[in-house]
This record gives structure tokens, C-alpha cells and sequence, in this order.
């Protein structure tokens, strides 16, 4: 097989010869793999390499292969900057200029296109589409064809910081299958590093968008790539220890240590280890691994309940709208007696009707453990009816305050429920408070420290509830009415999650109780037990008949006043 026979057939022939004329090293073995699967992939597939390898200067490469091979050939190349995209499309066009045996594909005439924007290859056919066009993820897509679409880092930071902008991001990128032309040979690849776990990148896999994952280092743990490290890796692997190496020539030990130390830890298992773990476990604080999953009495509680995160005590039966690898527990332990709740109170977060919901979160406190009860939610706005239910509830677990929140509405709110408590003679104790601080800010503020000391106690019920409810809505916006959900997803970012309403709800009703969580269980035991010997000895001297009868029958100390 001659020389030319090779380039057209084996892109890794093409790549060492276009690095050759550059005056660059010999591909890497990384390198070479990467061009093994962009020619032998699937018909859309995904490249994620660490940061460096070049991943982007391969595939321009490889869109220059496939004119070589094909001239009639339609690409578009897309980036999050229209300015990024643009250099890919200059890199390829400086390529033709100075390649001599890419010299065929330069244009052969005025009447061709040229530019940064877009440009024919000499040996094209007429088209209204150009060979090469680039163009920015919210430029004009619409109305483009495309055999070849390379999605060059389309996810950076400035677009995928939120919830909001990685949908809006993933409507931008699924706009690809309808410019894609039906032919059997068009692809779509994507290439780029996630920047979370919830990176547009994972919802591709789930449209069979095959990702090629290459780190820096071989992993410690293969698990927390889910089956997609690079097969070549996964080989290396099974032949010896070789966790914690590097994977190519690129970058030696020391080079990567240099980077580790100077970028950071998490910075580093992001950009090099393709590794969101750590990353979003500082990023997300809420986590479900810190409550304690138990049924909740509605008049009574235990003096105190010991968490514990042993794979034992994991709530495996309940559905997890978490992070990877965060879980429900019920406790290790329950202790002292039962004793009545020293306040129960209704969190209200109002609303008006359309999509967001009216919420009440029914919670308790003893001996600085928050108990909650239930969650109501309703999109009918502040109804009647609405108002009715909440109060209904209050009732039923004995609500003492009902917490309202002031924004919405003025305090309209507060005088509709007055006249709803006259009506149904629900004595209860209306409270307004007012909120002045970033939403976010104020909802992390509230839950943190109670999810760090492991006082907030949820009834499995709620947790059933909250993943059944809004059945009839669409899945992808289903999931973003849950209580679960906006607690894994809620971070310090403006406009975190679209639907805040639950968790806003639980965030003021546990902030009420903020002076009772100084409370310390074991000493609230301590001190009953004290007083309980106190007043032992006080009765023998009294009455000691009375105080033996009252001890063989068990009677504590409220019992026996």
C-alpha cells in the first residue's frame, strides 16, 4: 500500500503526517486513540480528554481527512464563542494553504467561499451550503445542513453555571439532529470537558451519544466512570497496577503534580481526571446522606436519635432524585423516652396561580431535632380551598404558628388566613416574616448547619409523596417541582433551580427554630433524670409507700404530679 493509499484510508497515517509538517512530536498514543475513534466510532459519539491533549487539533484534522476523502462533504463546526469557532475553521483553512498535498482542496476560483465564517474546498460541487462553516451554540443554527457536525467545548462555565442555562444549553445542542442531513455516513461528535455531574454531556449519553473518556492518570476506582474509560485504559488496568500513573507521554509525573499543586485539588480532578465527584460535593452542601430518615408521630417524639451513614442503615427502598452516590439513612439508634413536641409550627410559602406552587411544611422541634411531618402543595394559588387544606392540617398536628411569608402578596395572605381561622375556629398564631437576602444565599444559610449536625428527621412518607407528586406533568419538569431535587441541586449560584418553592418553605420553617437546635439532647436526658432523683428522694422522705407503688408501676416524674 503506497503512501496516498494510507493517508486516505487511515486517519492516524493523515494526523502523524499533518504533525509532521507542523514540526510537531509524533502523536501520542492518547492521540492516536483519539483519531482511532473519531474514524471507527459510532454515527454520534463523544470525545472527553484532560485538558491539553489536543483533542481539538485532532479533530480539525479529521474534518480535513474527510474532505480529503470527500470533498462534497457539508461540516459545520460549533463552539460556545462564535470566536472559538472561528479559530477551529482559520486552523483548517491555514492547514490547506501550507500542506503541499492538501494543495487540491484550495479554491479554485473567486466565486468560491473564503472566510473565517465559512469556505469551499476547491474540488466541491456548487451548494448552497459551504464545505466549512463555524459558527457560535447561540448563533443562527436554524436553516443550516450539515454531513459532519463537530461540537467543539460548546459547555463552559459562563453557559452551564445553573440548572436553567444547561437546559437551555441542551435545547441548543439537540437542535444538531435537525441540521444533520439523513445520510448513512453523517455524524454528529462532541467534543469537551463536563464541568458537573449534571453536565449536558451525561444527558447526551442517555440519546446514545457514546463518550471516549481519557484521563490524565489512571484511576484508583474505574466505578466513577461508569463503563466509558477508554477500553485501551480498562486493558492497561487489568494487566497490572497502574492506578495513579500517567496515561500518555504528554504530561510526566512531575509535570502533573506541578498542576495539581498549583491549580488545586478539585480543579484538577475536573480538568484532568474528568472526575465531577469532588467538584459538586463542594459545590451542592445539601446532601440526603446528613438526615435522618424515620416515621414522624404527630403529638410525640423520641429524647434523642443517633445518626449514623453505616451501608446498613441505608434507606434502599426509597426513590434518590440525588447526587451520584448520596443516599437516604435511618438511624443507629433511639433514645430516652417519648416525649410531646415542645412546638409545632406550619411553614407557608404562597403563591399565585400558574407554575409555581403554594407550599406548607408541617415541623416540630424537641430537644433541638426538627421533625417534619408533611408537605403540601398546591398550584391553585391562595384559593379558599387552598387556605382550607393548610389549615385542616394545621389541626391535625396541633400547629401552634403559622409561618407566612410576607413578599408575595403584602401580607394578603396573612388577613385571608385570619378569616379562614374565625370561620373554621382554628386557634392558631399568625406570623409574618419577610425576606431580604438573596434566595439562595438564605435558603443554604437556614439548612446547612441543620443538615451538617444531623437534626432535621423526615418521615419516609414525605420523601414518597414528594417523588409521586406532579405525576401529570412532563418528566424533565416533574422532577424540578420535588423537595429531593432542589435539595441535591441548590447551590449559592442565582437561579440555582427554576422551582424553589418546597425548599424556600423547609428553609423558613427550620430558620424559626434556629434558638431551639442550641439545645442539646443529651443534656435535656441529663437534666430529666436529675430531676427525676430529686424528686425520688423528696417522695421517700414525704411518703415512702407512695413513691414504692409509684415505682412498680413505672410512672415517671409528670405522671406521678
Amino acid at each position: 500500500m503506497n503512501i496516498e493509499s494510507k493517508l486516505h484510508d487511515d486517519f492516524r497515517y493523515f494526523l502523524t503526517a499533518v504533525w509532521t509538517h507542523l514540526s510537531l512530536p509524533a502523536p501520542t498514543r492518547a492521540q492516536l486513540c483519539i483519531a482511532e475513534y473519531l474514524q471507527h466510532g459510532p454515527k454520534r459519539l463523544q470525545i472527553q480528554a484532560f485538558r491539553g491533549v489536543g483533542k481539538s487539533w485532532i479533530t480539525a484534522a479529521f474534518v480535513l481527512w474527510t474532505l480529503f476523502n470527500n470533498p462534497d462533504k457539508k461540516i459545520m463546526v460549533v463552539s460556545a464563542s462564535k470566536d472559538r469557532a472561528d479559530s477551529f475553521s482559520i486552523f483548517c483553512q491555514r492547514l490547506i494553504l501550507e500542506v503541499p498535498w492538501l494543495s487540491q482542496l484550495k479554491p479554485k476560483n473567486d466565486d468560491q467561499r473564503w472566510s473565517r465564517i465559512s469556505f469551499d474546498v476547491g474540488p466541491a460541487a456548487p451548494h448552497q451550503a459551504p464545505s466549512v462553516k463555524s459558527v457560535g451554540i447561540t448563533g443562527q443554527l436554524t436553516g443550516s445542513r450539515a454531513d459532519l457536525m463537530v461540537l467543539d467545548d460548546v459547555e463552559v462555565p459562563n453557559n452551564s453555571m445553573t440548572e436553567l442555562q444547561r437546559e437551555k444549553l441542551l435545547q441548543l445542542v439537540t437542535e444538531c439532529e435537525s441540521i444533520l442531513t439523513p445520510k448513512r455516513d453523517s455524524r454528529i461528535m462532541f467534543l469537551g470537558t463536563p464541568q458537573t455531574t449534571f453536565t449536558v454531556y451525561n444527558k447526551l449519553r442517555e440519546r446514545s451519544y457514546r463518550p471516549f473518556v481519557w484521563p490524565a492518570r489512571y484511576p484508583r476506582k474505574i466505578a466513577m466512570y461508569d463503563g466509558l474509560l477508554a477500553p485501551q485504559l480498562t486493558e492497561d488496568l487489568e494487566k497490572g497496577d497502574l492506578a495513579w500513573q500517567p496515561t500518555d507521554t504528554r504530561f510526566k509525573e512531575g509535570d502533573l503534580l506541578e498542576r495539581e499543586a498549583s491549580m488545586g485539588r478539585s480543579n484538577f480532578m475536573l480538568q484532568f481526571m474528568l472526575d465531577t465527584t469532588l467538584s459538586d460535593a463542594e459545590k451542592f452542601p445539601l446532601k440526603f446522606a446528613d438526615l435522618i430518615i424515620n416515621p414522624v408521630n404527630p403529638t410525640h417524639a423520641p429524647e434523642n436519635i443517633i445518626w449514623c451513614s453505616n451501608p446498613e442503615n441505608m434507606c434502599k427502598e426509597l426513590p434518590c432524585a440525588g447526587l451520584p452516590g448520596d443516599y437516604y439513612y435511618k438511624p443507629m439508634q433511639i433514645q430516652g423516652e417519648w416525649k410531646e413536641y415542645s412546638e409545632t409550627i406550619c411553614s407557608v410559602d404562597p403563591s399565585g396561580r400558574g407554575s409555581d406552587e403554594t407550599v406548607a411544611c408541617y415541623l416540630s422541634q424537641l430537644n433541638g431535632f426538627i421533625y417534619l411531618h408533611e408537605i403540601y402543595a398546591t398550584k391553585d394559588g391562595y384559593s379558599d380551598n387552598t387556605l382550607l387544606n393548610i389549615l385542616k392540617r394545621c389541626r391535625k398536628y396541633g400547629a401552634s404558628t403559622l409561618l407566612i411569608e410576607s413578599n408575595f402578596g403584602d401580607g394578603i395572605v396573612s388577613e385571608l388566613f385570619k378569616k379562614h381561622c374565625q370561620t373554621t375556629k382554628t386557634n392558631i398564631n399568625i406570623e409574618e416574616t419577610r425576606a431580604n437576602v438573596r434566595k439562595e444565599d438564605r435558603i443554604i444559610s437556614s439548612l446547612e448547619p441543620v443538615f451538617n449536625q444531623h437534626r432535621l428527621v423526615v418521615d419516609p412518607a414525605v420523601i414518597n409523596w414528594d417523588y409521586k407528586s406532579n405525576a401529570d406533568e412532563a418528566t424533565e419538569n416533574r422532577f424540578q417541582y420535588m423537595l429531593a431535587y432542589q435539595i441535591s441541586r441548590m447551590c449559592r449560584e442565582r437561579g440555582a433551580v427554576r422551582h424553589d418553592d418546597r425548599i424556600d418553605s423547609l428553609a423558613q420553617g427550620v430558620k424559626w427554630f434556629t434558638d431551639a437546635l442550641a439545645i442539646s439532647a443529651q443534656q435535656q436526658i441529663k437534666d430529666r433524670r436529675r430531676d427525676e432523683w430529686l424528686d425520688h428522694l423528696e417522695a421517700w422522705m414525704d411518703d415512702p409507700q407512695a413513691e414504692a407503688n409509684h415505682m412498680v408501676l413505672g410512672l415517671d416524674l409528670d405522671q406521678r404530679k
